[in-house]
């Protein structure tokens, strides 16, 4: 008898499994081409057919932009997928027999949780490693190299500042149009007097130093009027360290937070502490751990999928499906609001990390106990 019961179980989660798979496998295409089609594929197809693409690399280049979608496709299709599933199975009375049966709520959902803990797995391995390595692919095709603007700020004592380096264009490790302002240690009522300004038509980065062209020479009097220009033909800046620092948070300030890996992510992380960029520290801090707590919200969302299912014979479907679109809808536009909060110093990073997958577990808890399982 005992072995009976077990065969019966173990064939319903099976089941279950197989059904909310393929729902949600059903949502995430449908996620996915409901993302894709509206901007970046007319986008892609004009480009295509204006002659700027050729067909094989306007394929590339939607094959190359999916990671970036799957990773909110992912717990958007999971949670669609198990509502559908549980809404379908509560309306046709499975749900009630195997609640007869004896089974309880955690019990009838464990398939889904399994599930859901290879969709976290899948979503921080996306994360992680597909849209970063996405990107880098986007990045090395020609007309996605984008032309990209830096500066940087070199600091000496009690934080104040030697030079800054105004990099107006820049590609790989070549610069067009370098500005290096060098400060005098006098101060006005409200910024630092320049001593000197050099403007050099191109530069390049090596791994020692920086190493300027062309340059031209403004000397500034201490009443910041301009008393000497001449023409140098090259000269090196930020050399050792604070040249390979400069590099690195050049190469990672052009980018966004989502084409860097998790390692790079961190040790940036660590640069901008050291580097005292107080913001971009906060932010990228917040976006780090929002790396671990996303995925998280796989599971989470799998369990609200399931209570929102759970619903009585003449209960209205649209009740469910609604409030679920209500909460990707408050989790992803708030998500820049929490960034902002991290940013600005209002709170701490790991709050406004931790804070929307806080608030769904509340919801999960008011949804299991208005649902009275």
């Amino acid at each position: 008898m005992k072995n009976s019961s077990f065969c019966s179980v173990k064939i319903y989660d099976r089941y279950i499994f197989k059904q909310v798979f393929f729902a949600t496998i059903a949502a995430i295409l449908l996620f996915t081409v409901v993302w894709i089609a509206p901007e970046m594929l007319l986008n892609t197809i004009k480009k295509t057919l204006s002659g700027a693409f050729g067909i094989k690399t306007a394929a590339l280049i939607i094959f190359y932009e999916l990671p970036k979608i799957l990773g909110k496709a992912f717990p958007v299709g999971l949670l669609l997928g198990t509502l559908f599933t549980f809404d379908k199975l509560s309306k046709d009375s499975e749900l009630t027999i195997f609640r007869a049966a004896g089974l309880s709520f955690w019990r009838i959902a464990a398939p889904v949780i399994v599930l859901s803990l290879i969709v976290t797995y899948l979503c921080f391995v996306t994360y992680d490693k597909l849209i970063p390595a996405s990107a880098e692919k986007l990045n090395a095709m020609g007309s996605h190299n984008p032309v990209t603007q830096y500066i940087y700020t070199q600091k000496g004592e009690n934080n104040t500042p030697v030079m800054a380096v105004i990099v107006s264009r820049y590609r790989n490790k070549h610069m067009n149009n370098v500005v290096v302002l060098n400060f005098a240690p006098k101060m006005y009522s409200d910024v630092h007097q320049l001593s000197d300004i050099y403007f050099a038509r191109t530069g390049e980065t090596l791994p020692d130093k920086w190493h300027l062209n062309d340059i031209t020479h403004y000397k500034i009097s201490n009443d910041g009027i301009f008393f000497d220009i001449d023409k140098i033909k090259d000269m090196d800046i930020l050399q050792g360290k604070s040249a390979q620092n400069a590099f690195t948070l050049m190469t990672y300030a052009t980018k966004k937070e989502r084409e860097i890996n998790n390692h790079d992510l961190w040790n940036y992380i660590k640069l901008l502490k050291r580097e005292d960029l107080d913001e971009e520290y906060r932010y990228m801090l917040n976006k780090y751990l929002q790396r671990f707590f996303h995925p998280f919200v796989c599971v989470l969302l799998a369990i609200m999928g399931a209570l929102l299912g759970f619903s009585r014979p003449r209960e209205h479907k649209l009740v469910g499906f609604t409030i679920a679109i209500g909460c990707i809808f408050l989790y992803y536009i708030t998500l820049p609001f929490f960034d902002l909060l991290a940013e600005k110093g209002i709170m701490h990073p790991f709050l406004t990390a931790v804070f929307p997958p806080a608030a769904f577990l509340c919801a999960i808890a008011a949804f299991y106990k208005s649902k009275e399982l």
